[in-house]
């Protein structure tokens, strides 16, 4: 679904239950601030090992390619004075280290965006749990994600990133 639709829908329906009068029972609402739950909520311990991992090769992946720099500068100062086969043999390396950098920086590129779309689709599984949860404990009737304006007292984020954490150390 799209969010515009989304969106109008939310409007709908707070329109809807606005529009029931003063005998209505009261709506209770709560917000949860979509893009601070991604940012503040803790990592799960695989993903977190997971994201030490991938941090570990971007490292080995930018010291190999410092060697390469460094190596192919060594090259350009040698090789008016190699003669050719060696000139040859080493010009072949330096594709080879290239070819390898290049390889590693692609696969680790590829890991990286499969580690996030994988992180993403847990923690939004894990949020929708969470929101469920605590908008059962507080009975809350409708909970949105974005809004043009949010009182205070209707913000649960904190409570949702709280949970979250907690149960990401477990």
């Amino acid at each position: 679904m799209n969010t515009s639709y989304i969106k109008f829908l939310s409007a709908f329906v707070l329109v809807a239950f606005a529009s029931q009068g003063a005998n209505a029972q009261e709506i209770k609402i709560g917000y949860v601030n979509q893009d601070r739950v991604v940012s503040e909520a803790s990592l799960s311990k695989s993903a977190a090992a997971r994201k030490t991992e991938l941090e570990k090769r971007q490292k080995e992946l930018e010291e190999m390619a410092a060697r390469l720099r460094a190596n192919a500068e060594k090259f350009e100062k040698e090789s008016p004075t190699l003669a050719d086969a060696e000139r040859a043999r080493r010009s072949r390396d330096l594709v080879e280290q290239d070819r390898e950098v290049q390889r590693r920086n692609r696969a680790l590129q590829e890991d990286g965006a499969l580690w996030k779309q994988e992180e993403m689709g847990n923690l939004g599984e894990r949020v929708r749990r969470v929101i469920k949860q605590l908008s059962e404990t507080e009975k809350l009737d409708l909970v949105v994600g974005d809004a043009l304006f949010v009182n205070p007292k209707l913000d649960i984020t904190d409570k949702v990133i709280k949970i979250l954490n907690a149960q990401s150390l477990k």
